[in-house]
């Protein structure tokens, strides 16, 4: 109750609090809406603030700023929503979030995720207004077991404590709607993946969980669970490590806590904070010209000395006069690095998402005869054996806590059934091995034709029965074709039964991965549509792992 009280309040502030920056009325002048994250907000105020108070002008029009601290991730939910869309792991914008004229968001990482999820809806171009490197943050205490501050930290050294020491409780906040968890998420798992293969990823996975078991929703959630007090009982209970913010370090050391915290600056360094300045596409010539006009006041020594105040540096990464660094960071950050592929962040959000999110699900695998077509970028392995190769990885990433049961789908398997079961949906933690045995036990039938619809309606009906509150229930069909089972139900019966299932108290997604280019896109988009969920095509089966990856985490969408 507490958690989802703070979330209210943080969206709360961010909708309910817009300023107008103006000294003047304006009426009949130019109005720009700008929305910055809550580290920076503080500086653009105070600076913007002193810009407003000169009257500014455009061709005889006085402009005034709207301006607000909003949380990026309500801002980036705001935009998806704008498209129809959502952002994996972010959800739906509340009621009252708006898109802005202008962004601030506090990365770049933001406007990546966005791209990747539409073309268009966030432009190539920004500026950078501050920067902020990203920490391992340590009790000072703690920290000094590692050598800190007399020894350089390098990731041999501190990775397997982060990873495997019982002694060490490390934490995160949500790297899905925070982006200095994101981007401790991105540097441990770049350290876990140097071994390659399936050590690489069953590294990714360990890395993964260390840090989910201590995880928070908001970031006030996780310095709340720093010590608070010297007592060793106290200090050996609290969060031990977590990547943060130089600027969240600051501002939480001049708070005077009875234990500070140490910031340990591991090198490579993780990419910092960068906090871009875009201006969002659609705005009326007359805003664009102000926002440039804005863009212009932000700079200059009142505005460093701003910026040093909110704990931040400004974008050349050096610390100005005023910023109280914390004990260890460097006084010049080196120059950026290139931000992360945008496949990798998709990649490991996705992975984020399965190992985090415990689901229910009932997974139908196409034996038809089609499945026996060789794949030439895997080597020519067939079809099938891609896809079970994909979803063997994918097992691999769900703890014992997930449910999932497995059936294989062409025509006429048993009897009239299209579909065979081959494990019922259980605990892994109770048939993990039988799950893979059988797995690995799937054969295409020759000449098996593809009963999707009856199948896919089968399956819906499975998983709705057995419908567990405390879990995101789903299917997920996995095929290379389309419907040619002509006994069985058409695709307008198929959508009517499953608009005529669905029930909102007891949601059940259906996720269709196509395999191959033989598929109807067309045609599982109406299936998913019709049921909720998501369509994934993978017109390379030898990507279908990527793509399977992506399928599980639209499951964190669903209300459960």
């Amino acid at each position: 109750m507490a958690s989802a009280l703070a979330v209210l309040v943080v969206l709360a502030g961010s909708y309910g609090g817009y300023r107008l920056l103006s000294k003047q009325s304006c009426a009949g002048g130019i109005a720009l809406s700008v929305a910055a994250a809550p580290d920076i907000a503080p500086a653009i105020e105070k600076t913007l603030d002193s810009w407003t108070g000169t009257r500014p002008r455009l061709d005889g029009r006085c402009v005034s700023v709207d301006l607000a601290a909003t949380e990026p991730a309500d801002v980036a939910a705001a935009i998806a929503g704008a498209h129809k869309s959502t952002l994996g792991g972010v959800g739906q914008a509340s009621g009252k979030a708006r898109v802005p004229d202008v962004w601030i968001a506090d990365s770049s990482l933001w406007l990546q995720r966005l791209r990747s999820a539409g073309s268009g809806w966030v432009p190539s171009e920004t500026t950078s207004l501050a920067t902020s490197p990203i920490f391992w943050a340590m009790p000072e205490s703690a920290a000094k077991t590692v050598g800190w501050p007399d020894r350089k930290q390098t990731w041999p050294d501190l990775y397997p404590k982060i990873t495997s020491d019982i002694s060490l409780r490390p934490g995160i906040v949500e790297p899905l709607r925070d982006s200095a968890g994101l981007t401790g998420l991105l540097t441990l798992a770049a350290v876990a993946g140097q071994r390659g293969g399936d050590q690489a990823q069953q590294a990714t996975v360990r890395a993964l969980r260390s840090l989910a078991t201590g995880r928070s929703a908001l970031r006030d959630d996780l310095l709340a669970r720093f010590p608070r007090s010297t007592d060793i009982a106290s200090v050996s209970s609290s969060l031990s490590v977590a990547p943060l913010s130089e600027q969240s370090v600051i501002s939480f050391n001049g708070r005077q806590p009875p234990v500070p915290l140490a910031a340990l600056y591991v090198e490579p360094a993780a990419p910092a904070l960068d906090y871009p300045y875009v201006t969002l596409p659609g705005i009326s010539d007359d805003k664009l010209e102000a926002a440039r006009a804005v863009l212009d006041a932000l700079g200059g020594d009142r505005y460093r000395r701003n910026l040093a105040a909110a704990g931040l540096r400004p974008a050349d990464g050096v610390a100005g006069g005023g910023l109280a660094l914390p004990r260890g960071a460097p006084a010049t950050l080196p120059k950026p690095a290139a931000g992360p592929d945008p496949a990798v962040v998709d990649q490991l959000l996705s992975t984020w998402s399965a190992v985090t999110s415990p689901g229910r699900i009932l997974a139908a695998i196409d034996i038809s005869g089609s499945m026996l077509t060789p794949v030439p970028s895997a080597n020519n392995a067939t079809r099938a054996q891609v896809t079970i190769e994909a979803a063997r990885r994918g097992l691999a990433l769900f703890d014992d806590s997930w449910a999932v049961g497995l059936w294989e789908f062409s025509t006429q398997l048993e009897g009239n059934n299209d579909y065979r079961q081959l494990v019922p949906i259980g605990t892994l933690a109770d048939q993990r091995q039988d799950v893979i045995s059988k797995l690995g036990g799937i054969r295409p039938k020759p000449n098996g034709e593809t009963g999707l619809y009856d199948t896919t309606l089968a399956a819906y009906t499975a998983v709705q029965n057995g419908w567990d509150p405390g879990r995101v229930n789903s299917v997920v069909i996995m095929t290379d074709g389309k419907n040619e089972d002509g006994r069985g139900l058409s695709l307008d019966q198929l959508v009517d039964e499953l608009k005529k299932a669905a029930d909102p108290g007891r949601p059940v997604q259906v996720i269709a991965i196509g395999i191959g280019n033989e598929v109807s896109e067309a045609e599982l988009r109406r299936i998913t549509d019709a049921a909720g969920g998501g369509t994934f095509i993978a017109p390379d089966p030898s990507k279908v792992g990527d793509i399977f990856l992506k399928a599980i985490a639209l499951r964190t969408s669903v209300h459960r």
